[in-house]
């Protein structure tokens, strides 16, 4: 207990004959307040995620950071990257919102439906971003290439469009879920049963998060100047 960094990146639960990294556990419970801050609109909600993000990293990259499995999944780990990228980016777009004004009760920002012309570049990127991740996950080796794409590109999407203050962006989560779990537990040699866990519950939680967005997007009606005004006082 000398070394806090020592032991955060040693220690083990251990379940039957199953091992289970701290840092996952850990990891997923800043992901878990994370999206409570996000269904709340709180800023604060992007720096604790960021944490997260950080120790999963360490935990999908298992040859490189000596996990009990030898699997690296560059899918999973390659998302929190981007997740950290696209996190500062909605910070500061959360933060600026809210210093002009946000939405009221706390909250930075008042949700919104994307456009039709969002939602198919939504799709369009989804699409496209699915197929040539999914040719540099094969060729990383990454277990699962094509589950691996989906999950990256919709996490990534979603992220964004949280940022943005799409309703939308619950059910890119959802969709990334719904791939996630099976993923997750069928990982070989080391399946991720805490982050498995973890987005079985992101997937009831997010409709939670969608009802709770759209009973606020009806609530707060957008600024007559336009969303972006809405948003971020431009």
């Amino acid at each position: 207990m000398n070394d806090p960094l020592g032991w955060l990146f040693s220690a083990e639960l251990h379940i039957g004959d199953s091992a289970i990294l701290w840092r996952e556990i850990i990891g997923n419970l800043f992901g878990l307040l994370s999206a409570l801050g996000g269904m709340r609109r709180r800023v604060w909600a992007w720096p604790v995620g960021i944490v997260g993000n950080v120790l999963l990293f360490t935990v999908f990259l298992g040859a490189v950071f000596d996990t009990p499995g030898e699997e690296n999944l560059y899918g999973q780990a390659g998302r929190q990257v981007f997740f950290v990228a696209v996190s500062v980016w909605g910070w500061y777009r959360w933060k600026q919102a809210r210093d002009v004004g946000g939405a009221g009760g706390g909250a930075a920002i008042r949700p919104r439906w994307a456009t039709t012309k969002e939602r198919l570049l939504l799709l369009g990127l989804y699409a496209v971003g699915t197929v040539v991740l999914s040719y540099v996950l094969r060729a990383l080796d990454s277990f699962g290439p094509w589950t691996e794409a989906w999950i990256l590109t919709g996490s990534i999407l979603a992220t964004w469009g949280m940022a943005r203050g799409w309703v939308e962006f619950w059910l890119v989560w959802i969709a990334v879920d719904a791939v996630g779990v099976p993923s997750l537990l069928t990982a070989d040699p080391y399946p991720f049963y805490p982050s498995a866990a973890l987005y079985g519950f992101y997937g009831l939680f997010c409709v939670v998060g969608f009802v709770t967005w759209l009973r606020a997007e009806r609530a707060e009606p957008l600024d007559p100047r336009g969303p972006e005004v809405q948003q971020v006082g431009a």
